[in-house]
């Protein structure tokens, strides 16, 4: 988290070093998306196996543009989501289970503030951008859902990669659409040691540890209304 804060007070101060140059647009835009996120999903799951499965969202996310140039600028992205997360074909053998079930691994939040440099190529009132940044999640609220004792999940950062277009439909609004990847990983870590067997304590420290290292590499397809001032 500090090492966010500090990039994106860096990213601040840019905004009023950078030496301005002739531009026909408007320094500043704010945009107002509706987003499918739709997760591209795999993991390595210790002791019981099997993989990961992340439910798609649909959420408001509110970004906010500073142009540099007419050409160049950078794009700060907020916004909240909720999964639900379960195994797929888990082997729960060991622990007196089904040889391939799936774990409700109950709902968490993703906290994913990204930011971008942008690329843009203004064509009279369509304004197409490519765009490259970083991104930090941020996991919160995780419920471990009715099976296992608990779950925690490790905050990472990740490589973002965008692409989308604005479209004047006045002086001051625009439509937008925009398509994101997030190259996401991080480390969940169940604890699962409330299924212990009985008369097997010496599995009780191996559940109280699963862990699993998830891919999540989201897409994020937003469309939405922004304003520039």
């Amino acid at each position: 988290m500090k090492k966010l804060i500090l990039i994106m007070a860096l990213m601040m101060t840019g905004f009023y070093v950078y030496p301005q140059s002739s531009q026909t647009t408007a320094q500043w835009r704010v945009r107002l998306r509706g987003v499918a996120v739709i997760p591209q999903e795999s993991a390595s799951i210790g002791v019981i196996g099997g993989d990961a499965k992340i439910s798609n969202s649909f959420i408001p996310e509110m970004d906010f543009t500073y142009f540099f140039n007419k050409h160049f600028a950078a794009e700060l992205i907020l916004g909240t989501t909720r999964h639900k997360v379960s195994t797929v074909n888990s082997d729960l053998t060991a622990i007196g289970g089904s040889s391939a079930a799936n774990v409700d691994l109950g709902k968490v939040w993703l906290l994913p503030p990204t930011l971008t440099f942008q690329y843009h190529y203004p064509v009279g009132k369509f304004n197409p951008y490519l765009g490259a940044g970083i991104n930090y999640t941020i996991f919160y609220s995780a419920d471990e859902g009715p099976v296992v004792k608990g779950i925690a999940y490790k905050n990472k950062f990740a490589f973002a990669a965008q692409a989308g277009f604005d479209f004047d439909i006045s002086k001051s609004l625009f439509i937008n659409v925009d398509l994101k990847k997030i190259f996401l990983s991080t480390t969940a870590t169940v604890d699962a040691s409330n299924l212990t067997p009985a008369g097997s304590p010496q599995l009780e420290p191996v559940l109280k540890n699963i862990v699993a290292d998830v891919k999540i590499r989201p897409w994020l397809l937003g469309v939405g209304i922004g304003c520039k001032f």
